[in-house]
């Protein structure tokens, strides 16, 4: 609801519960609309979908998937290490909606047959430098509409900083200032 909202008539976009799998189709002919499905009705799944598609640019929007590739559970180290890399972003606003929805957040490696994260330590560290990146600096725009609509929703705009500090300490436990220079 907060999503359709926001952007269904601006970006012609709906977010849509229930595929088996997440995926974007952008709208076919004039005047349809673009569709986030996130899987099985979860609602982490919503908000990391939500998450890519307000990174993807005017031009990844009119693509399936935004053109992205994806390697299915069971990759190896060199196509998890891709992962990663493009995970680290959405991961972080993915992260930044869950506390303001006061939802818990998990950092995810989506590699559970494939050997895990390629350096999941160093991984859960890229996601909150970014995530602490976008504080300092602002997410994209729409990220950072969304952000403040689910602060304003659920009445934790005054408690952010102090809830976000607490989850830092759970998602990502081996944090310390000196390690994170």
């Amino acid at each position: 609801m907060l999503f359709n909202d926001q952007f269904r008539e601006a970006y012609r976009t709906i977010l849509v519960s229930g595929g088996e799998e997440p995926e974007y189709i952008p709208a076919g002919e004039a005047g349809d609309l673009a569709r986030i499905l996130f899987a099985h009705g979860y609602y982490a799944s919503a908000l990391h979908e939500i998450a890519h598609w307000c990174i993807a640019g005017e031009y990844r929007r009119t693509l399936r998937d935004y053109g992205y590739w994806y390697c299915p559970d069971g990759r190896t180290p060199a196509q998890q290490r891709d992962f990663e890399v493009v995970e680290v972003k959405p991961q972080a606003i993915e992260w930044l909606f869950s506390v303001a929805a006061g939802s818990r957040f998990h950092i995810s490696v989506d590699n559970l047959s494939g050997g895990g994260a390629s350096d999941e330590r160093r991984f859960r560290s890229r996601v909150l430098d970014q995530a602490e990146n976008y504080l300092a600096s602002g997410l994209p725009e729409r990220a950072q509409t969304f952000f403040d609509t689910l602060k304003l929703f659920y009445g934790t705009g005054d408690t952010f900083r102090a809830a976000w500090q607490d989850d830092v300490g759970r998602v990502v436990p081996l944090y310390s200032a000196k390690e994170h220079l």
